[in-house]
């Protein structure tokens, strides 16, 4: 299989896992978040070491006056992804209660939201990532499946259908108060990070919000948070334990895609069709000059 089959195959996986995560409840609850965001973890590093050439290409010309802006606009986007990517794994294993219940760092409150508030936005990040490579991904695809001739009704029928995921992730972002949850992320860097109330997580067999119930999809007794002493884990002795764990799930596998799928795309439309009008724009100044 090609190289670049390959990578399109790791990056639908490793979407596809990566949107399974904002539910806690789904494939068994957090015994199933936990381990498969380790694997994710060496899938990601997979991609970006299948990416490593262009990526070492592009860090040896940053300084290129002949370097075009779109490669400085995508690799910073790489790097933002990157870097947001790493500290949504590397929180998670702070804040980690099965694979890692013994690793503390203290301050588990701020781990916990900068770990969510991250992770919403990862999801703008890797939509503009997607919308920024879509030919290539659209391109792999056809040789894949051994497309060849283009179809004609796509002409049609694609804007179309890129209007109606624009369209229902609008709805979905209004829905999960996504917005509110991304702008949590300037509480992790302005160090007030807290604990994300009423940012929302998800019930079982539910794919909107109904109050955060706690870091890290667990939920405690009474609706209340779970008492932290001195950034240590919290004691779940009198509590009913953690949400979606023992008790097979319960989530919507498809509908955490979908609606997450959705999100996504909204910035996936949105960065493909201002990607093109900037070059249809460069294309016209290019002939008037």
């Amino acid at each position: 299989m090609k190289k670049n089959s390959i990578k399109w195959i790791i990056d639908l996986v490793m979407g596809l896992m990566f949107l399974l995560f904002f539910n806690s409840r789904v494939l068994g609850g957090l015994t199933y978040h936990e381990i498969a965001g380790l694997v994710f973890a060496g899938v990601f590093l997979t991609h970006v070491l299948l990416n490593s050439s262009w990526v070492k290409n592009i860090t040896l010309r940053m300084f290129d006056g002949k370097l075009p802006w779109r490669a400085r606009g995508a690799y910073l986007l790489n790097f933002l992804l990157l870097l947001s990517m790493s500290c949504v794994i590397f929180s998670g294993i702070v804040i980690s209660r099965v694979v890692f219940p013994n690793f503390n760092l203290g301050n588990e409150s701020w781990f916990r939201t900068a770990h969510e508030a991250l992770s919403f936005f990862v999801l703008i990040l890797v939509g503009l990532h997607v919308g920024i490579h879509w030919h290539w991904v659209v391109n792999v695809f056809k040789k894949m499946v051994g497309l060849k001739a283009k179809v004609r009704w796509t002409t049609y029928v694609l804007p179309i259908a890129a209007l109606a995921i624009l369209l229902f992730g609008v709805y979905e972002i209004q829905q999960t108060s996504f917005l509110n949850r991304v702008a949590s992320v300037s509480s992790v860097f302005s160090g007030s990070g807290g604990d994300m109330r009423g940012h929302g997580t998800f019930e079982a067999g539910g794919n909107h919000p109904a109050g955060f119930k706690g870091g890290h999809g667990f939920a405690s007794a009474g609706g209340q948070k779970p008492d932290l002493t001195n950034g240590q884990r919290p004691n779940f002795a009198h509590r009913q334990g953690l949400r979606g764990e023992g008790d097979g799930g319960g989530a919507n596998v498809l509908g955490v895609i979908v609606v997450y799928s959705a999100i996504t795309g909204v910035f996936v439309v949105l960065s493909y069709y201002l990607r093109k009008l900037f070059v249809r724009r460069r294309q016209s100044a290019n002939a008037i000059g």
